[in-house]
């Protein structure tokens, strides 16, 4: 909004020219970001405090999360308005990759909104805490997935075919259908991608600042990625397809980035307030978003490899023991587990790692991956 107000000033007032710069725009983005979150996260988590929007510990969790019934959730709403300020304020809003990733956080983060609602109101009126049942929940973000595949299918975005996609360590590969029926098989590509993620981030929040850590580092990488595919000079020199008008993501990765790092402030153990499913659904949202406009859905292979690992636990040790059950008996199942507990940060908890020894040595494990993902510039 400020680039559309202030541009044509700048031919008078030379500093306004900085706009023109993505990166002075994306640290703008940041820093107001950051100064969101500390205006608004005290006013907002009294508020919380207040309507006793209270966590529900998920079964299965270790006995020493008893005592976090009593905080606040629903703290992704700082999230949203960190991230969603900054981009109306530093953005171009006529760019379609910026307007499509946030159409798709707000999707995502008002699926998490309404099941930390009814959450709420199912506590009050004394029922159990199941939120919005699991299949709608499901539906939700299947059809974002359905609507967002069928638009970049019908209407692509940038120079490259709307059912395309490419490879990490390959220069200039693109993965196009063979035949042109098969380009329909983009949408639930796309589907599969955003519910996925969504997903991913959604098991991972169980650590006071865990998911938002590890959003903050793949969401810095991803950003990095926008702004070399988005500038001709880079893309070329790095071998990497060009992709016109895809560096104002970085505005909004930044925005994410600093929402997160704000957030941190509040949920760092002791958390304040967590964020719920309205938070995590959100990033989930935005972290797929971010890969697929950018045509690097198996990046989230190597930069979101803790999100990978954290939702593999569940399915392994799910499929075992249903297997074991039907096999050998109830009993011997839940002798014979793979995991002590999952998500996979409850199993490192398990086996003695206090809670911050598990979200920090999973950040390093993310940094890690984002180091690797970033070698893939060059490694070609």
């Amino acid at each position: 909004m400020l680039y559309v107000l202030l541009q044509p000033f700048a031919r008078h007032i030379s500093v306004l020219n900085l706009l023109n710069y993505i990166t002075f725009r994306a640290a703008a983005a940041f820093v107001s970001a950051l100064l969101v979150c500390f205006v608004f996260g005290p006013a907002i988590i009294r508020r919380l405090r207040a309507m006793s929007v209270h966590q529900v510990v998920r079964a299965g969790t270790p006995d020493s999360h008893a005592g976090k019934g009593t905080t606040p959730t629903m703290g992704g709403l700082i999230i949203l308005l960190a991230t969603f300020l900054p981009v109306l304020l530093w953005a171009r809003l006529d760019n379609r990759y910026v307007l499509l990733a946030v159409a798709v956080t707000v999707w995502m983060g008002a699926i998490g909104f309404l099941d930390d609602y009814l959450k709420l109101k199912q506590k009050r009126e004394g029922k159990k805490n199941e939120g919005l049942v699991e299949r709608y929940k499901l539906a939700g973000q299947v059809l974002c997935g359905l609507g967002l595949g069928t638009y970049l299918l019908l209407d692509p975005i940038s120079t490259l075919p709307g059912a395309s996609t490419t490879l990490p360590f390959f220069k200039y590969v693109l993965v196009v259908p063979a035949v042109a029926w098969a380009a329909w098989l983009y949408i639930p590509w796309v589907t599969f991608i955003l519910t996925g993620v969504s997903n991913a981030v959604n098991l991972t929040d169980g650590l006071d600042g865990l998911s938002s850590g590890l959003v903050a580092i793949a969401v810095l990488t991803l950003g990095l990625f926008a702004y070399l595919l988005g500038r001709v000079d880079a893309s070329r020199y790095l071998q990497l397809f060009y992709l016109p008008g895809a560096g104002e993501l970085t505005v909004f990765c930044a925005a994410v980035v600093g929402a997160c790092i704000g957030f941190l402030w509040y949920n760092a153990h002791p958390a304040q307030v967590f964020m719920g499913d309205t938070g995590s659904l959100a990033l989930g949202g935005a972290v797929g978003a971010i890969a697929i406009l950018l045509k690097s859905e198996f990046l989230l292979l190597i930069v979101g490899a803790v999100f990978v690992a954290e939702t593999l636990s569940v399915i392994i040790q799910r499929t075992v023991f249903k297997y074991r059950r039907r096999r050998y008996g109830l009993a011997y199942a839940q002798q014979h587990r793979v995991f002590r507990r999952a998500p996979l940060h409850h199993h490192f908890e398990m086996i003695g790692w206090p809670e911050t020894q598990v979200v920090v040595r999973f950040w390093i494990i993310g940094v890690l991956c984002a180091i690797l993902a970033l070698s893939t510039l060059k490694l070609r």
